[in-house]
């Protein structure tokens, strides 16, 4: 009589001849819910940081539509932003921030875009020379010049002045202009101007019509920071500025904060018409920054 023979079936991956979850199977749902759990305190990390950044905004616009104590008004109220601009130079204060903000964007971004341009696609010791002093310039904090700029204009009476105070400005975000316009040429590939100059176009008529259209971007990251660091300002603007109907936002802000330490709703109130610039360019800006668009232009080539 022969011998039965017993098989045993052949045992899925991750599963032992019993159907038990082998060793392999086991480290990778080990390593998922590792995997699952990291995810989670990320998250809670996040969220953690992004509470402690946004609790002090969320109280300077809560206390700024709170009614003061001596008002007979409940609930929020627009009466801060009223008392504001109604018995200070708020609005000469703003005036005054968005003139030397936009023409600092404005001069900083026109001259950096060439001369990120020169940068980029220029090859000789004059242009590597250019680019070091730009590096070393960089390297260098506003303070340190401030003091000189102050004799310097003083004799040139641009001191209490906001023309004065928009040349430092521009010269202070000229250096960080210029490497953020060059650095984003860098990736607009050359092939694209040979291909205009094959056309007919000139340097200049590329670097207008192919590179700048196709920098959009950098142009408004460029514009960006020059806004953010002229808007912002109150280390220079203390220095240069004198009269009070020459001052600007954050100065404005500062005096005001020290004449009416306890008036804590108009103080946020003024607070929030200086954050309101920023949050509107943002906002506007925020879509037409993209990657990715410059690398479509060589299709079919």
């Amino acid at each position: 009589m022969s011998a039965a023979l017993h098989t045993h079936p052949t045992a899925g991956p991750g599963l032992s001849v019993a159907g038990g979850p082998t060793g392999a199977g086991k480290a990778r749902r080990t390593v998922s819910e590792a995997d699952v759990r990291g995810r989670w305190w990320r998250l809670a990390l996040i969220l953690a940081i992004t509470v402690v950044v946004l609790v002090p905004i969320f109280v300077v616009v809560v206390l700024a539509f709170t009614p003061a104590t001596t008002s007979t008004s409940t609930g929020l109220t627009f009466e801060n932003f009223s008392n504001v601009f109604a018995k200070t130079l708020a609005s000469t204060w703003l005036k005054n921030s968005l003139v030397t903000t936009l023409s600092t964007v404005i001069v900083s971004v026109a001259v950096a875009a060439p001369a990120g341009y020169v940068l980029s696609r220029g090859r000789s010791k004059a242009v590597s020379g250019y680019s070091l002093l730009l590096f070393v310039m960089q390297s260098l904090p506003i303070i340190t010049s401030v003091v000189p700029l102050f004799l310097l204009f003083a004799n040139m009476g641009l001191v209490d002045n906001l023309l004065g105070l928009t040349i430092v400005y521009v010269a202070s975000t000229m250096t960080v202009a210029t490497w953020m316009m060059a650095a984003y040429f860098d990736s607009i590939p050359v092939s694209l101007e040979e291909a205009s100059w094959i056309d007919g176009c000139s340097v200049f008529g590329s670097f207008t019509k192919v590179v700048l259209r196709n920098s959009l971007p950098g142009v408004l990251s460029t514009a960006i920071f020059a806004f953010l660091l002229a808007w912002n300002d109150y280390l220079v603007a203390i220095v240069f500025l004198r009269s009070n109907e020459i001052f600007t936002l954050p100065m404005g802000v500062q005096s005001f904060f020290q004449q009416n330490a306890t008036d804590w709703g108009s103080v946020m109130a003024l607070a929030v018409v200086m954050m309101l610039p920023p949050i509107i360019v943002f906002a506007a800006l925020n879509k037409y920054f993209s990657v990715g668009g410059i690398g479509g232009s060589l299709a079919g080539r």
